[in-house]
């Protein structure tokens, strides 16, 4: 953790903030109108942030997804998703899609893994898990660079 106070970039530029709280908010409701499950969408998130290293974007989307109903067995293992059985065809193919479209710097989004999407996904929901990953790596920097604030919750905290 750095010593160094950073610009919190939301503060700094609410407008900027309040744009991206609106593209949030837009492209969740387009997974939600191409049959995206909700937990699906938070596996995406976090599966991003996971990536990405974002602890914040971590805590709270784990947290969404324990209060919706995703399981702490499937939220351990996430991180190998190839290796379980855990997970159904769409998940997979959201999650290669997403991991794709994170690491773009390291290949773009290869042509093997588009078209294996592609033969689960329909063109909606392509386009709806690239704007999921697209948004969730946006917010991953804007908490990474401002270094946003992560630890334990009152609720959380042992008793003394």
């Amino acid at each position: 953790m750095s010593s160094v106070t950073r610009v919190s970039v939301g503060k700094q530029t609410p407008a900027a903030y309040k744009a991206m709280t609106a593209l949030t908010t837009e492209v969740e409701a387009n997974a939600t109108e191409v049959g995206l499950d909700p937990l699906l969408v938070e596996l995406v998130k976090i599966r991003t942030s996971q990536i990405n290293g974002c602890a914040f974007c971590l805590d709270m989307h784990m947290r969404v997804a324990l209060d919706g109903g995703e399981t702490v067995e499937r939220l351990a293992v996430l991180p190998a998703w190839r290796e379980t059985q855990f997970f159904s065809e769409q998940e997979r193919a959201a999650l290669a899609l997403a991991e794709a479209v994170t690491l773009v710097a390291d290949g773009h989004v290869p042509d093997d893994i588009y078209a294996s999407v592609a033969k689960t996904l329909s063109d909606a929901q392509v386009s709806a898990v690239t704007w999921l990953a697209i948004v969730m790596n946006a917010w991953n920097r804007v908490a990474i660079t401002s270094r946003h604030p992560v630890g334990p919750r009152r609720s959380s905290q042992p008793p003394t």
